[in-house]
Parts: structure tokens; sequence; C-alpha cells
């Protein structure tokens, strides 16, 4: 039986990667904020024959952090999949303090915090992912918060892997371009939907890169639209 712990997975790319994982030896822990969407994504994997685990948690919080760690018990993990992330979207003279924390609690000490009480469980062959974004090697005016957490998460994950390289356990980076998900719905601006990646692509680039022998590790992926960047 394979456990993965999924975070953000209620909806968006969270939710893609949980839906192309589900399988019928499978369980999930499913990590979200929002309960009822928590639920549907529970019922979409479940109906692939997976084994859904939801929690509610708020990762602003560390205490709440550690509690997700302790509900994924003491059973190892195959997979822990950092995806949840928070966006903020402005010139930098207009972010709040409150905000530039928000997203680094989100988007870094979140991650770091799951990591460290995972990882020591974690065998050979099994695999920490973190969902980065092409925003973790090029900045973009505007999103200045956003850009520190992924260039933050990147840094951590490169020391991370070396240390874990000896163990066996696997530390993949996915870079994703712009996504059609809901996020865009609270951000200003003329998007081009149409040049959006969808998340179902991402989730089918996790399934396969978890796919992969022991031995093997694709530890770098890039996914963007053909067309190039937003």
């Amino acid at each position: 039986m394979k456990r993965y712990l999924i975070t953000g997975a209620s909806r968006g790319i969270g939710r893609a990667v949980a839906e192309s994982l589900a399988a019928p030896d499978v369980t999930l822990l499913l990590h979200g904020r929002d309960r009822l969407a928590l639920e549907e994504a529970c019922e979409a994997v479940a109906a692939k024959g997976a084994k859904p685990i939801p929690s509610v948690h708020e990762l602003t919080e560390h205490d709440a952090v550690i509690a997700l760690a302790e509900e994924a018990g003491a059973q190892p993990l195959d997979a822990l999949i950092n995806n949840a992330g928070v966006a903020i979207v402005k010139p930098f003279e207009a972010l709040s303090i409150e905000e530039w924390e928000r997203s680094f609690a989100v988007n870094v000490t979140a991650p770091f915090l799951l990591t460290q009480r995972l990882a020591p469980r974690m065998g050979t062959g099994s695999s920490i992912v973190n969902i980065l974004s092409i925003a973790a090697k090029t900045g973009f005016a505007g999103w200045s918060s956003y850009c520190m957490s992924k260039f933050a998460l990147e840094g951590f994950s490169q020391a991370l892997r070396e240390e874990l390289r000896p163990r066996g356990v696997r530390v993949i980076n996915i870079y994703p371009g712009a996504t059609g998900t809901g996020m865009w719905n609270s951000i200003q601006g003329d998007w081009p939907g149409e040049k959006m990646i969808a998340p179902a692509e991402i989730g089918s680039a996790v399934a396969y890169v978890l796919s992969r022998p022991p031995e093997i590790a694709i530890e770098n992926l890039d996914l963007l639209n053909v067309a190039g960047r937003l």
C-alpha cells in the first residue's frame, strides 16, 4: 500500500496530483483548509479506489503544521508532496509585514516543518516533492513575496537533497509555469488563460516522477506552455 501526503489538495494542482495518484492500493492523506472542497476531493479519489484521509489545518500556524505531520502516523510515507502555497501579488511597497510573513510561513516554513518531522521515517525510494514555480528561478514585477518564498524553498530543497541522498530519499522539484487554477481569480490583471497549463498536466508529471524505479531521480522538472512564459 502506497501512502502519500499532499498539502493544498482540496483544489487546483493539489487535487489534480491526488487524482493522478489515486488507485486501489493507495492511501492519500489530503490536507486543505476548505472542508467542503476537501470532501469533494476525497470523494473524487475514493471513486478511483484510493483510501482518502482528510486533514484540515492552517499552515501559517506552527502547531497546526506539526499536528498535520503527527496525523500522518508512524508508518512511513512513500511521498510527501509540498503543494500548498500563497500568492500575494502587489508592488513591494504595498506589501504589509503580515502578508510577507504569511507568504514565508505557508510556502517555506510549512514544508520545512513537515519535512523535518516526516523525512526521518522515509526509506529508500521514497520522495519529497516540492511544487515550486518558474518564479523560483526568475523574478517578476509585483510578485516579490511569492518569488522570495519560492527562491527560499529552492535553496532549502537543494541542501535537503544532498542530506537525504545517502539514504536513497529523492528530493524532486517541479517548476510549473502559469497554471489555470482558481488562484488567478483573486489576482488583478488581464491574464491569458489560454496559455496556462492545465492542473492535470502537473498531476501527471508528479505521478510519472514517482513511478520511476527507486534508483532513478528526476530531480528538477520544468513544465511550461510551448508558447513560453506569460
